[in-house]
């Protein structure tokens, strides 16, 4: 359902000052929830550093209400509005130069739990972590895994739609949303908190918000779906000489162990060539020097995989011993070491976990997070440094990423740091991807980052169509502005932006994000 507060009293906020605007927020969020100046500087700071902002104010609003008279406020005075979750976002989606950044942080309420639905309904300020803190004593969890869950929130996952490693087992951000409350530019609230895995009444609306990054609304609040909390995990890390050899081996885990492979996540030999580039005191445990190397997880419940055997072992991490053990008789792989404690779990976790501080010392960086089809990805992996070879043979490049579901970040450092070069890099690493029937972005989101890559390979009709919900929710287009969408120009083309400008290295506070 759609409701709506009531009005502001007092004069239109449109035709009064700046000081009348942020006299009005302050009205209704309390004055110690309006941020200017200093105070507001570090809202508009992307972690990496590379597109910061001066935003106008941040407002922290504490309810849906508030949220909504925000809204109505910003609406009436047509000021730019950007929400903003944890701010752990790599793509610039919450840059605010100018605008109004509303912060979801105080909206942090685990609103309720249906252990025997699985389900939460949670504000969209509550951050991941968190969440799974509160939930582990139902013995469940919000299988969403990704590096900063200590610090992302709710409405940022759902809006970027984010991925991670468990995307193999539990699907993206999309998948495990149930229901959503949304408020819309003009301060409406969208009440579709539904709780229902089966609900077909017309079109799905809450799909056209996840994914959207806050252009059509402010997501405030969510039902997820929930999933049993493991029992016991079985992980490993394996060597295999390509990555086609290592797709075998993960279908051959699917076939013996289904959708208990939760994660697949690949570390070509670039990767650990740039972990001793940045004297990385974490050494892979495996023989020599792999050209590939694989993070596989198994997670169970059941108590058939997770009951210690009479010798102490746990029978899932035994299955996968045996599973492992074959396909390095088969020759699908050359070796392979499988944690036997937490801590070696842990450790080998720790490895993968490490890539976005690879670029700390080189930044700024071409940093492009794409997927391609399974049966191309093998092709495509050697394709960025051949590329890369003949326009910039100095550049650094190495790839990490999730294997099993053809998503791969990209990181380049090039030899020379102007925008033109890193634009132009970006550029080809792009039309390659989109050669291979990839997309340019797997699940980081649009932002200001692929803004240049949407006008040039996006389908025109697609972007047309966007527009036009873009129109209907957001007339006034007020909601997160220059993201995700390319400009027109007067001709009717996509305009397109520069991108990748070296900027200010500082980075903002927060937990450090991992694609």
């Amino acid at each position: 359902m759609i409701h709506q507060t009531g009005p502001l009293d007092g004069q239109p906020a449109g035709k009064a000052g700046q000081g009348e605007f942020l006299a009005r927020l302050a009205e209704i969020c309390g004055p110690g929830n309006v941020l200017t100046g200093e105070d507001a500087t570090g809202y508009g700071r992307d972690w990496r550093g590379q597109y910061p902002s001066q935003p106008l104010a941040v407002v922290r609003p504490a309810s849906t209400d508030q949220v909504s008279a925000v809204l109505q406020l910003a609406s009436a005075s047509n000021i730019p509005v950007i929400p903003q979750g944890g701010n752990t976002g790599l793509v610039g989606g919450t840059q605010a130069e100018g605008g109004l950044v509303v912060s979801l942080a105080r909206m942090n309420r685990i609103r309720s739990v249906d252990a025997k639905g699985r389900s939460a309904a949670v504000d969209a300020g509550v951050i991941v972590e968190n969440l799974n803190t509160a939930l582990a004593e139902y013995e469940l969890r919000f299988p969403l895994m990704f590096g900063a869950q200590a610090s992302a929130m709710i409405g940022g996952a759902l809006s970027t739609n984010a991925g991670g490693a468990n995307v193999l087992a539990h699907g993206m951000s999309r998948a495990l949303c149930l229901g959503l409350e949304v408020v819309l530019p003009d301060g409406q609230v969208l009440d579709d908190m539904v709780d229902l895995r089966k609900n077909n009444t017309g079109f799905d609306l809450k799909q056209l918000f996840i994914g959207a990054e806050g252009t059509l609304g402010i997501i405030t609040g969510a039902v997820l779906a929930l999933t049993e909390l493991p029992a016991a995990h079985a992980v490993a890390l394996i060597a295999t000489e390509n990555f086609d050899a290592g797709l075998v081996v993960l279908n051959r885990l699917r076939r013996d162990f289904g959708n208990l492979v939760e994660a697949f996540e690949v570390m070509p030999r670039s990767y650990f060539d740039q972990m001793r580039r940045c004297d990385g005191p974490h050494a892979s445990p495996l023989s020599g020097d792999p050209e590939v190397t694989i993070l596989v997880e198994l997670a169970s419940s059941s108590p058939a995989n997770c009951s210690l055997s009479a010798d102490g072992s746990v029978p899932l991490v035994e299955r996968l011993t045996y599973t492992l053990g074959a396909c390095i008789e088969d020759g699908l792989m050359s070796d392979a070491v499988i944690a036997q404690t937490d801590q070696q779990r842990k450790d080998m976790w720790r490895l993968r976990e490490l890539a976005p501080e690879l670029s700390l010392d080189v930044r700024p960086v071409v940093a492009a997070d794409v997927s391609v089809p399974l049966n191309a990805i093998g092709a495509f992996v050697s394709s960025p440094e051949t590329i890369l070879a003949a326009f910039d043979p100095d550049a650094l490049i190495w790839m990490v990423g999730h294997l099993g579901d053809g998503n791969l970040h990209v990181v380049v450092s090039p030899s020379l740091k102007t925008a033109e070069n890193m634009a132009h890099i970006r550029a080809l690493i792009d039309a390659e991807t989109v050669r291979c029937n990839g997309s340019f972005s797997a699940e980081h989101g649009i932002g200001v980052q692929k803004l240049a890559t949407m006008a040039a390979h996006r389908n025109p009709l697609a972007l047309d169509l966007m527009r036009r919900i873009k129109q209907a929710f957001d007339p006034l287009g007020i909601m997160n502005p220059g993201k995700v969408l390319p400009a027109l120009q007067a001709d009717g083309n996509h305009a397109v932006p520069r991108q990748d400008k070296p900027t200010d290295m500082t980075s903002s506070k927060g937990d450090k994000p991992k694609p």
